[in-house]
């Protein structure tokens, strides 16, 4: 009788079900919680302040209407797309031939090749302008030397440029790990019933890469629909994007309201791109 009174009490397995459960639960909501208010807090105050005025009166949709009949705005969204869609096209191209010829032409030293465009992504994204400006900017070297007759840093295609050399590293990588996983056999089989290397790449290769490849090219869309670094690293006054149009707005203007719609617009746009890319990386199982 006095062996089992001295037994220590043990929890039921429900009980300790239960602990466990609620341990795991206050473990994912606490990241939430805090994801929630660092993030969703500040785009809620975004949202709601659109519909205020200069001096935070509720106003309804006049500051909308306001924004979006401003040809500033409307050429800000133009140039936004066209810079994301000019250096994601870019990217594309030179991302697939340099995957390509890493993948399928062997040389000496082409893993430190690959390890080099990996490390551009660990690079701030202003240190492209500022290194292409000190070659191609007004007063680089390349300027100097041709008599200012080839300088472009300050201008569309010296964004779209640094961009390109910075975002490329997202398209490789991906088709690096694609064309890792390609079964060269086809290759062999395409090789010996006559077909060169250009049909190769088409026909056989083409095919079964394009779903990483598209995933790659969406994913690099929304990285450089927000880009603010780069466009305001290479000075080109002419090229305002929407990023920059808010930055000014609310810092140079100091009109929040207008900064709040052309944020919410952005972040529309933003999260459109999102969608379209987790919707390829799903449906097709891209590499990414």
């Amino acid at each position: 009788m006095t062996a089992v009174l001295d037994r220590p009490a043990s929890h039921p397995a429900p009980v300790r079900r239960s602990r466990r459960s609620l341990r795991r639960t206050a473990l994912v909501l606490g990241p939430l919680l805090i994801l929630a208010l660092s993030l969703g807090y500040p785009l809620i105050w975004a949202v709601s302040s659109s519909f205020t005025d200069r001096s935070g009166a509720y106003v309804g949709t006049d500051t909308w209407r306001a924004a979006l009949g401003d040809d500033a705005v409307r050429n800000a969204f133009v140039t936004t797309l066209k810079v994301a869609a000019l250096s994601t096209a870019g990217c594309v191209v030179v991302g697939t031939f340099l995957a390509f010829v890493l993948a399928f032409v062997p040389f000496r030293g082409s893993s430190l090749v690959v390890r080099i465009i990996e490390s551009v992504v660990s690079l701030p994204s202003f240190l492209i302008p500022l290194a292409l400006g000190v070659l191609f900017g007004p007063v680089g070297v390349i300027a100097s030397a041709t008599g200012h007759r080839f300088s472009f840093m300050s201008s569309l295609l010296g964004v779209v440029l640094a961009e390109v050399a910075f975002y490329t590293p997202f398209v490789v990588r991906p088709l690096l790990a694609a064309f890792a996983s390609f079964p060269a056999a086809h290759i062999d089989v395409a090789s010996s019933l006559g077909a060169g290397p250009l049909r190769i790449a088409v026909r056989v290769i083409a095919p079964q890469v394009w779903p990483s490849l598209a995933a790659a090219a969406a994913l690099t869309f929304l990285l450089t629909l927000n880009e603010f670094g780069i466009v305001l690293f290479t000075g080109a006054k002419d090229v305002m994007t929407l990023p920059m149009l808010i930055y000014t707005k609310s810092m140079v203007s100091s009109d929040f309201a207008t900064a709040a719609v052309l944020a919410t617009v952005q972040l529309v746009l933003s999260v459109s791109a999102y969608l379209c890319y987790r919707t390829i990386v799903r449906r097709f199982g891209a590499t990414t």
